[in-house]
Formats: structure tokens, sequence, C-alpha cells
């Protein structure tokens, strides 16, 4: 990995803003540079920029495409799509979302649980009625065998 101390950091990323361009003058991958980012703990400069996103919104609800603006502001169209997206819907409704989705999963997993603790019973159970039926007759197998002797 590079040898960028903190401060050459916060102040090339203050200039250069993204990790790529950071990455692009040391001859390192924009990964690299985020993974000393997140060593040192500094935040991305462009993670969080609300004007930004609000601009972004703004001129998508204008008619502007999704496309149009990721060019312009230099994002990702995923990227794009997402500030959108959560502008609309919010964080909450995700989060909702995610749970109504695990809620069947848990219950089945429950029902599963509780299967698996009662296979073992029910086979014992039936393992003694096999018996307990079985039983008169090997004894009277037994007492005709005795009594041929």
């Amino acid at each position: 990995m590079a040898r960028i101390s903190k401060t050459q950091l916060m102040k090339l990323q203050k200039k250069l803003k993204t990790d790529a361009a950071i990455g692009e003058q040391f001859g390192i991958t924009r990964q690299a540079v985020h993974q000393l980012r997140k060593k040192y703990g500094i935040d991305s400069s462009l993670a969080d920029n609300p004007e930004r996103n609000a601009e972004i919104v703004d001129m998508y609800e204008a008619g502007a495409s999704g496309t149009a603006l990721a060019k312009k502001f230099k994002l990702s169209i995923s990227q794009t799509y997402r500030i959108i997206n959560e502008s609309k819907k919010g964080s909450k409704k995700k989060a909702v979302k995610k749970a109504a989705k695990k809620a069947p999963k848990k219950a089945a997993k429950k029902a599963v649980k509780k299967a698996v603790k009662k296979a073992p019973k029910k086979a014992a159970k039936k393992a003694v009625k096999k018996a307990v039926k079985k039983a008169p007759k090997k004894a009277a197998k037994k007492g005709k065998k005795k009594g041929k002797k």
C-alpha cells in the first residue's frame, strides 16, 4: 500500500475530491485509497452531500434523465438513482420492507425447529407402539415353541 499519511490524505481529498483521482496521482487504485481512508477514520467528501443530492432530485423532477445527471455530477448511474429513490421513499420505508421480507422466513425457521425437536419423540413413540403390538405375538410364538419340545 502507498505511503500516504493521514494529513496528506486529508489535504488531497479536499483538493482532488475523489478516491480515484487521489489514487491516480499515487499510482494506486481507488479501492486502496478507500482502505487508507477507513484506516485513518476519514469520511468520504462525497458520501453525504445533501446540497448536491437535493439538486439532483430537483433536476430529475424537472425532467432531466438519470444518466445525464450522473454525467453532470460525476456519479455512477446507480448511485444517482439511489439518491433519487431515497429522497422519494426515505430510509424508514426500506427498513420496514426488509423486516417484512424477513418475517415469513423467521416463522418458517421456527416451524422447522419445532418439527425437528418433535421428530425424535414421534419416532420413539412409533417404536414403542410397534414393540407393544409385536410383544403379544412374540410371546405366543415362544409359547408354541416350548409346547412342542
